[in-house]
């Protein structure tokens, strides 16, 4: 797949970091032939942080922050709303993967990864509203809702056969302009009042000098950052440079914090010229950068790649199959190509 996780450009300076825009996005994973791996999974996240989840396993819906649970319990039935979504959504993609496997002559063992990202986002000055709605199969963008036309866009031939059918379904098409339109905007400012105090927080992260060998990249690595709209680069001079630089993805962490790496080829960098150079952190919300100098005492070393997210490592020892699952899922929700959709509800 060429190009999906911002919903969506990359942040490439200063002044988008300070634009405020928020999300709220569902995304749905159904697993073929995995084992050790949930037939089905399910998260919903504001603002980048997962505030709910469910899995074929547990069969319900568990809150991931406390005003989260707060807000449930206030209101059970939105609760109920997101476990029937949950169920509901769980035996739907099973048949559609039961569907696609026919439809376009896939083997029976998998493994099939079918996977959906849905939602909104709302920018707090202008009160613009985007909604999106894509669908990923086995790792490539699949189908995508263009809200203006209501017509789903198949971005490879094998999904035009599926398009045409669901171009069809009319009242499903305006179900799912109405969910993106009203719905699903009224849900995330309540979720942003509800989560102001920890939505609204501002952390900045820890930042590290990695190399592996002497004669390997420089890595600075920045971890434990909020929220997750930040910029890092490297400069010469005060000046911001390209050329043998390598920027990496914005990570999750598991305390609900961000990690980030940018890459420095510093093969052709004469040892005392070295602190020339500057890796910068921005933080949207906080005036002032974070600079470290390069400089060789500072370095240290490193077993992983920094943007090697530790779950990837722990699943190495789950074996092959669990490892392809998540690969799958991470290539489809962080290489997307800013392929829009809209349905939120199926």
């Amino acid at each position: 797949m060429k190009s999906l996780m911002s919903l969506f450009s990359k942040m490439t300076g200063k002044n988008n970091i300070s634009k405020i825009t928020h999300s709220y996005q569902y995304k749905f994973t159904a697993a073929y032939g995995v084992q050790d791996f949930p037939e089905f999974v399910g998260a919903a996240t504001v603002d980048d942080v997962q505030v709910g989840y469910c899995d074929s396993n547990i069969k319900t819906v568990k809150p991931k922050q406390d005003w989260m649970k707060k807000l449930f319990e206030r209101n059970p039935e939105h609760l109920e709303w997101y476990s029937q979504k949950c169920l509901g959504n769980q035996h739907v993609f099973r048949a559609n993967i039961d569907i696609l496997k026919r439809r376009l002559n896939l083997t029976e063992e998998g493994p099939h990864i079918l996977q959906r990202m849905n939602g909104c986002e709302w920018d707090d000055e202008t009160g613009e509203v985007i909604g999106f709605n894509q669908y990923g199969f086995n790792g490539e963008d699949f189908l995508a809702l263009d809200l203006k036309t209501l017509t789903w866009i198949a971005p490879k031939s094998q999904a035009v056969l599926t398009k045409l059918l669901w171009d069809d379904e009319k009242a499903r098409l305006e179900h799912n302009k109405h969910y993106c339109i009203y719905k699903c905007p009224d849900w995330l400012k309540n979720y942003i009042r509800h989560g102001k105090s920890f939505l609204q927080r501002t952390k900045n992260p820890s930042i590290s000098l990695l190399q592996r060998t002497p004669s390997s990249v420089v890595s600075c690595h920045a971890t434990g950052f909020f929220p997750g709209r930040a910029e890092m680069f490297w400069t010469k001079d005060g000046e911001e440079i390209h050329e043998d630089v390598e920027k990496g993805e914005i990570l999750f962490n598991n305390d609900g914090t961000f990690q980030m790496s940018v890459e420095f080829n510093v093969s052709s960098v004469p040892p005392d010229g070295w602190r020339r150079y500057d890796c910068v952190f921005q933080l949207s919300g906080v005036g002032d950068d974070i600079k470290i100098t390069l400089d060789k005492s500072v370095i240290r070393t490193n077993s992983y790649p920094p943007e090697f997210p530790a779950a990837l490592v722990a699943g190495i020892a789950g074996g092959f199959l669990l490892l392809l699952v998540i690969a799958v899922i991470v290539l489809w929700l962080k290489k997307r190509t800013g392929f829009r959709h809209v349905d939120g509800e199926d």
